[in-house]
């Protein structure tokens, strides 16, 4: 029987980055442009997200999951902590052109600045099953002083 992709894992916490706000290599730069890597790791999903100015998202950690959030335009600032504790959140503003790692267990909270679109590369997949099965809501942030969406 061959197993599900869903199920395969690809990576493990040894290639994860220690930072948590991501140095970028350079990038290759010609006369055509210029290509950025962003992740070199093997991963399940891509996506696109849109946030309006004064959102605030995640709230939450994965099980399993990890993610790096990529900045094409906008800007957020970026909550997080070790998940089970109960320390005063640090946080980072990530701007155009910068990208955050999220690993598995850290609670994490992001509120919007401004508008902004970011890419995000994920381990795990991102249909609605499999993400609801890894992400446990938590309250790291107050949502009653931010929009939802």
């Amino acid at each position: 029987m061959t197993p599900n992709w869903k199920d395969i894992q690809l990576d493990d916490p040894s290639s994860w980055p220690s930072e948590k706000r991501i140095a970028l290599p350079d990038a290759h730069v010609d006369d055509r442009g210029a290509i950025q890597p962003l992740v070199d790791l093997p991963m399940k999903n891509a996506s696109l997200i849109i946030s309006r100015t004064g959102a605030l998202r995640s709230n939450h950690y994965h099980k399993t999951d990890w993610h790096f959030m990529y900045v094409l335009t906008g800007s957020f600032d970026y909550y997080y902590r070790a998940t089970g504790t109960e320390a005063i959140p640090e946080v980072l503003r990530i701007v155009a052109g910068e990208m955050v790692f999220t690993p598995p267990m850290e609670d994490h909270a992001t509120v919007f600045l401004e508008d902004c679109e970011m890419l995000v590369v994920s381990r795990n997949p991102r249909d609605q099953e499999s993400y609801e099965e890894d992400v446990v809501r938590v309250q790291l942030l107050d949502p009653a002083h931010y929009q939802t969406t």
